[in-house]
C-alpha cells in the first residue's frame, strides 16, 4: 500500500462523517468553517501561514465539477528563504478532500501547474505549501460546482480499458534553454473514485485511478505528483520547468492496479 492510498484511508472516515452534510446542502456557498476540521485531520496542530506567495486562481462558477480548472502558482523569488518542496491540493467540502501533492525540485524555478480536479459541491481549495524545515504556509480559493465526486455512471469496461493510460506529452517550441518552458502533460484514464454508483447493479463501482505521475530530465528528477481521486478524468498537468541544455523529458505513470505507462519526449533548442 502506497502512502497516497494510506493517507486516502486514513482521512476515509473523516470525509464520510462530512459527506452527508455536504450531500444535503449541495448547492450552498462553501462553508468556511470546514477548513479548521479538515486542516487538523491532515495537520494535526501544525501552524500554518497564509502568504502571498502561494496562489491559487480558478473559476468563481465551474461549468462542471467534475471538471474544474485551477492554476497554482508559488513564487520562488518572492518567497526568498523559503523553499517550498511539497504543495498540498485539498478541497474542503469534497468527500476525500486531497486532490494532489506535488514533489517539487530545483529544475521548476517558479513553479508553475494548470490543472482539473473534482468538486461535489460548492467549495474552498486550499493550497498547502510545505518547505524544507517542515513549515506550512497557505493560500486558498472559493469555488462553487457541484456533482464531480459521486452519481450514477454506466461505462464499457473494455472501452475505458482498452484506452488507459495513453499519454500525450509536448514541450513548447522553440524551446529557450535557461529559461522557463511549458510541458504538457495528458494522460487517458476514467478515474473512478470509489463514490459512483452502477447504474444497472446500484452498487458502487471500484476506484480505479492513475495515483502518481513522475518526470524527469535528463534522468534527474523534475515533478513527481501523488495523483488523488479528486484529480479529474484524463488526468492533465501543464507545468514550468528551466531545460539547461537539450535532452529527454520522460514521465512514468501508475494506477492503484499496479500497472505502469511510460512516455518522452525529446526536447531540441
Amino acid at each position: 500500500m502506497n502512502n497516497l492510498t494510506q493517507l486516502w484511508m486514513t482521512k476515509l472516515s473523516v470525509a464520510l462523517s462530512l459527506s452527508f452534510a455536504f450531500i444535503a446542502n449541495a448547492h450552498a456557498e462553501a462553508d468556511p468553517k470546514l477548513w479548521p476540521v479538515v486542516k487538523e485531520a491532515f495537520f494535526a496542530k501544525r501552524d500554518i501561514q497564509e502568504v502571498d506567495f502561494l496562489n491559487v486562481d480558478g473559476p468563481k462558477r465551474a461549468e462542471s465539477g467534475a471538471q474544474v480548472p485551477i492554476t497554482i502558482a508559488y513564487n520562488k523569488d518572492a518567497a526568498k528563504d523559503v523553499v517550498i518542496k511539497k504543495i498540498y491540493v485539498i478541497v474542503d467540502a469534497n468527500p476525500i478532500q486531497l486532490a494532489a501533492t506535488y514533489h517539487l525540485t530545483d529544475l521548476l524555478g517558479n513553479f508553475q501547474v494548470a490543472t482539473r480536479i473534482r468538486y461535489e459541491t460548492d467549495s474552498f481549495v486550499h493550497i498547502v505549501g510545505e518547505d524544507t524545515n517542515g513549515k506550512l504556509y497557505m493560500t486558498k480559493r472559493e469555488i462553487r460546482a457541484a456533482g464531480g465526486c459521486g452519481g450514477m455512471v454506466e461505462n464499457d469496461e473494455s472501452a475505458i480499458r482498452a484506452v488507459a493510460g495513453k499519454i500525450k506529452l509536448n514541450v513548447e517550441a522553440p524551446t529557450k534553454f535557461g529559461t522557463p518552458t511549458a510541458a504538457t502533460f495528458n494522460i487517458k484514464h476514467i478515474m473512478r473514485t470509489g463514490l459512483q454508483r452502477d447504474l444497472v447493479s446500484q452498487g458502487y463501482v471500484p476506484a480505479f485511478y492513475i495515483n502518481k505521475a513522475a518526470f524527469t530530465y535528463n534522468g534527474k528528477p523534475l515533478l513527481t505528483v501523488d495523483v488523488g481521486v479528486g484529480t479529474a478524468e484524463d488526468p492533465y498537468f501543464k507545468f514550468n520547468f528551466v531545460p539547461d541544455a537539450a535532452g529527454k523529458l520522460e514521465v512514468t505513470a501508475t494506477d492503484n492496479e499496479g500497472k505502469s505507462f511510460v512516455h518522452e519526449f525529446d526536447v531540441k533548442g
